[in-house]
């Protein structure tokens, strides 16, 4: 392992309404009528549009991607031209490397062939031969747990169990790099965190990987970088924290016009110590940034915001106006201190500057990210860390008291 790659570069999708593509089977007739429309490639005709615009990305070996953003923004597309089921209108797509895949229920898969003669075809095309394919064809039979159904035609597979033999095959036939769409999410809760462990032991491996999902603690624990795709544009890239971030505060409230600039500027938030923590345990935030000389009748804030990437709701909220804190000109560490008293889990830890508005947020800062684990068993959106002890009452029975 360790010899894939993965790269965009500029490229610019366009479709007509009307027109789908979502195979080659759809793609060859759609080429054959532009060809005779004759239309300038770089120009939009009556009912096209852009469904990707100016998108570029390099992943490396050991790296994996976590493509996020809401219907339509492009994800798929993006995944259909890297392995090239699409063309793109400019720029170019590049893959180094066997490739395993999963893009679409059944995508991969042959419907009148049984689940044992797909994994043969699917070792096959990748250029493997048949002896190499049959050593590895009971850890792919056993991963996907379709054991008593291999001899089946696929045809009359679930859509559960389309995924399931799909990603095993993709992730046991000598794969270098690893494309995975949010085709899992139709697999049992089980074989989800199977998948996703398996992902996470390929990418340590050093195989490259771009993942779409919206199960964004699964991006965040998986991947070390994102980017956000809204309308086939890259609204964000970076860090998974600040992605995920972008997305949530951009599907749980309006587009607000962006704040005139103040002086105050925020540049990092890391959390102090180890991690995972244990449900309610104590973390430490460091939020580094820059505060201007203070002014007559204007307040500078920072804000704070906890929240979990299973809901993407925002589960604690403060500001060094409610701590009655000043910042002060200048250079500044602000240090914050959270009891994380939430179920285990993934949460970002953002942040927000500006001036004081009593009817809105400031302006997004940097976020980060903190993994919740373990801890005292419970259920619940909160951890109260309860403490029971139990005492005979006059010889009969006993009691339980908080």
């Amino acid at each position: 392992m360790g010899d894939g790659l993965i790269r965009l570069e500029g490229v610019w999708k366009k479709f007509r309404r009307g027109e789908r593509h979502d195979s080659l089977r759809d793609l060859i007739p759609a080429l054959g009528r532009s060809l005779l429309r004759r239309q300038p490639e770089g120009d939009l005709g009556r009912q096209e549009f852009w469904a990707l615009q100016d998108v570029s990305f390099v992943v490396e070996p050991g790296e994996a991607l976590g493509i996020i953003g809401p219907n339509g923004a492009g994800k798929s597309t993006v995944l259909k031209i890297l392995i090239r089921l699409l063309r793109p209108t400019h720029g170019r797509a590049l893959l180094r490397g066997r490739v395993g895949s999963l893009i679409e229920i059944g995508g991969s898969l042959h419907p009148d062939l049984t689940g044992r003669e797909n994994i043969f075809l699917q070792g096959s095309i990748m250029g493997m031969r048949r002896a190499e394919i049959a050593r590895r064809f009971d850890a792919i039979v056993e991963f996907s747990g379709l054991g008593d159904f291999i001899d089946t035609p696929v045809k009359r597979f679930s859509s559960g169990m389309h995924a399931r033999l799909g990603f095993s095959v993709a992730a046991h036939l000598e794969t270098d790099v690893l494309i995975i769409d949010e085709v899992l999410a139709v697999g049992d809760a089980a074989f989800q965190r199977k998948a996703f462990d398996r992902m996470k032991e390929m990418v340590s491996r050093g195989v490259p990987a771009v993942i779409v999902s919206h199960q964004l603690e699964r991006i965040a624990s998986l991947c070390n970088s994102a980017i956000l795709l809204v309308q086939g544009r890259v609204a964000c890239e970076g860090a998974p924290a600040e992605c995920i971030g972008a997305y949530a505060r951009q599907q749980s409230a309006p587009a607000a016009a962006e704040e005139p600039t103040d002086g105050l500027r925020l540049d990092a938030i890391a959390i102090a110590g180890p991690q995972p923590v244990p449900s309610g345990g104590r973390i430490e935030a460091v939020i580094s940034g820059e505060a201007p000389p203070a002014r007559e009748g204007l307040r500078h804030i920072v804000g704070v915001r906890v929240r979990s990437l299973q809901t993407g709701d925002v589960v604690f909220a403060t500001g060094t106006l409610s701590h009655r804190l000043e910042l002060p000109a200048g250079p500044f560490d602000l240090a914050v201190e959270l009891q994380m008293n939430v179920p285990p889990g993934i949460y970002a830890v953002e942040t927000t500057s500006g001036p004081w508005r009593r009817d809105r947020d400031g302006r997004s800062g940097p976020a980060t990210l903190v993994h919740v684990d373990g801890g005292q068993g419970f259920s619940g959106p909160v951890q109260l860390n309860c403490a029971m002890r139990v005492a005979p009452r006059d010889g009969a029975g006993e009691k339980s008291r908080v």
